[in-house]
């Protein structure tokens, strides 16, 4: 089994510009491979054509000789820019094929998302709480352990408002996923005032963090409209956005842990929706509070707990009536709105509509 643990660094100033170097090259690298690739003649059809042959060739005879600064960190770091690109393309060529919106490959932009990845074992290795990297002379200490014992594969080292993180992949069989007896079966239902609702009652709320941090967020950002572009002011205004931003993100990737952790150590089968998320965005005046929930990245982790802990994850239909059917007489109440907030069957039932949802998807079978 493969598993990642993501852990922070606390690198030394040395080390820190190694690693900032590393990033820097690895970008540059993949710019220029994309450059050459997205050449055109006068005609308007790409000279170079893609192949992963090619863009090595190139690498090895024009870029690594007339940048020879590259040597400066490991060899890997800028050789791994050519599978990374691929990758971009490959996905490129499938969304072309199946009619999706192409997304043609992107340059990488400097102190956004950088990083760089190392996917040779004997390039690095991990001892106790630190790191060693190929040409790097000192090794790095992490914050914490690795939690998984087994074989290192590969680190992706990453920057993020001015923090390092090392992602290490390890191959491992000590992962228990620890079953207890757990409930037969729950049903989820997610919304924007409630994270979720499950069918047995519990309520999850909320934090919406981007709302509780949207005014600071906007004096932060005219400030740095202000700034003058190149200036050390700006450098500094910029990384208290990116800070921001930042702990935003952690904290509602935190409350989404939170709750697919507890559903999936809880229960053997649990039912979620299949939300068009997309299409809800499009509601201009849910958009935000819709995004600052992050619907997709709850389903995603659900998804990927419950493999792991032998879990059942079923997706209920996108059509399935789950909030407009009577929970205990079966009725669909095509009237009901987002305003009812109680659901009131004929039948006598008064119930949250959250709760009604809930009870529904954990009754529903495919």
């Amino acid at each position: 089994m493969l598993l990642a643990h993501k852990i922070e660094l606390r690198p030394t100033p040395e080390q820190k510009d190694y690693l900032d170097r590393a990033c820097g090259h690895r970008r540059h690298c993949y710019n220029q491979l994309l450059d050459y690739f997205s050449q055109k003649d006068e005609s308007g059809q790409l000279v170079n054509k893609w192949s992963k042959a090619a863009a090595y060739q190139y690498y090895i005879n024009v870029l690594r000789v007339k940048f020879p600064w590259y040597s400066e960190v490991s060899s890997r770091v800028t050789r791994n820019a050519i599978d990374d690109l691929d990758n971009a393309f490959k996905h490129f060529f499938r969304r072309c094929k199946n009619g999706e919106k192409p997304g043609y490959p992107r340059f990488k932009k400097r102190d956004r998302k950088d990083s760089f990845a190392l996917r040779e074992a004997e390039k690095f290795d991990v001892e106790n709480r630190t790191l060693r990297i190929e040409k790097l002379g000192s090794r790095i200490e992490l914050r914490q352990k690795v939690r998984f014992g087994g074989k290192c594969k590969q680190v992706t080292i990453s920057k993020r408002a001015g923090k390092y993180y090392a992602s290490i992949l390890v191959e491992t069989d000590e992962y228990d996923p620890k079953d207890v007896n757990r409930q037969p079966s729950v049903g989820v239902d997610v919304g924007i005032k409630s994270l979720a609702t499950l069918s047995n009652g519990e309520s999850f709320p909320a934090s919406q963090p981007l709302k509780k941090e949207l005014r600071k967020l906007r004096k932060e950002q005219k400030k740095l409209s202000r700034k003058v572009v190149g200036s050390n002011r700006r450098a500094r205004a910029k990384l208290k956005v990116q800070k921001t931003h930042f702990r935003i993100a952690r904290q509602r990737q935190a409350v989404a842990h939170q709750l697919s952790d507890y559903v999936t150590k809880t229960f053997d089968r649990i039912v979620i929706e299949d939300l068009n998320v997309k299409g809800m965005i499009k509601n201009r005046k849910l958009s935000r509070a819709i995004a600052d929930v992050g619907f997709g990245m709850l389903r995603q982790m659900i998804e990927y707990k419950a493999k792991l802990r032998n879990c059942v994850v079923v997706i209920a239909n996108r059509f399935f009536p789950s909030s407009k059917m009577c929970s205990s007489c079966g009725q669909i109440k095509q009237d009901l709105t987002l305003k009812d907030r109680v659901y009131n069957c004929d039948c006598g039932l008064s119930i949250d509509r959250d709760l009604n949802a809930a009870l529904n998807l954990n009754r529903y079978s495919s």
